[in-house]
């Protein structure tokens, strides 16, 4: 099975520039053709949360215009940066979302389990997994135990070490690393939020979150440093599962570049 996962792209209404400086809907339509040309196709695309900017109707409207553009399924959950009802709203005819509530949810038509843990708190930048949310997902681990399963959320669980980034990270990853340390068939934990790439263990599993189809958070690990990004190349995860192998994550840069050439 091929995962793809785009995140944080940060929509915007026609006209208008992310940050006043990156065109973040040309760079949404970019990665969606990029996806759309994968040889052999993913299986599904996940959207990993900050879908838009500021949770106007203006940009879940110019959202969904550029995401129907994907010839494959897509599973998506809100990001911090994402109105939860107006999202709602906007994926209406999403019909794995629930009606109320924080949107978990579970996409198990393929071979590995998609599991969606919306960890956002509205009207706040980070996120926390509270005992309801760590009750649900135990549950819904332990309904399938030989499944192979990807868990997604929107904030990362642990300190980066990028101070900045630190203060709107997902509370409680505690609580959450010794619910999925109990359930050996999590491949991977997928999250965005950071706009950047980092991989680590977690609950006995790997975790990683992806790059932004927008711009870089940069990675500045001094305590005192001050908050800064770059337009840097953006980028999105393949992630192939197979049987006798288990997942392996690729970093694809989003663009067009010199080859290929006939060496490896």
């Amino acid at each position: 099975m091929l995962i793809a996962q785009l995140s944080d792209p940060h929509v915007r209404p026609d006209g208008v520039l992310y940050q006043g400086v990156v065109d973040s809907n040309a760079q949404l339509a970019a990665a969606i053709a990029q996806v759309n040309a994968l040889d052999p196709p993913p299986d599904i695309v996940l959207l990993s949360g900050d879908l838009v900017e500021t949770g106007t109707p203006a940009e879940y409207a110019k959202l969904r215009g550029l995401i129907d553009g994907l010839a494959i399924p897509s599973l998506v959950i809100p990001g911090n940066h994402d109105d939860r009802e107006a999202f709602r709203r906007a994926f209406g005819d999403h019909d794995y979302l629930p009606a109320a509530g924080p949107m978990h949810y579970v996409a198990a038509s393929n071979a590995v389990r998609i599991v969606a843990l919306d960890v956002t708190l509205p009207g706040l930048h980070h996120g926390a997994v509270d005992e309801a949310a760590a009750r649900w997902l135990d549950e819904t681990l332990a309904a399938e135990p030989a499944r192979p399963t990807v868990i997604m959320m929107h904030q990362p669980p642990f300190d980066t070490g990028v101070p900045y980034l630190d203060l709107y990270s997902c509370r409680d990853g505690a609580r959450l690393a010794e619910v999925v340390s109990r359930h050996r068939q999590v491949e991977r934990i997928v999250c965005g939020h950071v706009h950047r790439f980092m991989l680590l263990r977690f609950g006995g599993t790997v975790l990683c979150t992806a790059p932004s189809t927008t711009t870089a958070i940069a990675l500045r690990l001094r305590p005192e440093a001050e908050p800064a990004s770059h337009v840097e190349p953006p980028a999105f995860l393949l992630h192939h599962w197979r049987p006798e192998v288990g997942m392996v994550t690729h970093l694809l840069p989003i663009g067009d570049f010199p080859g290929p050439y006939p060496f490896a």
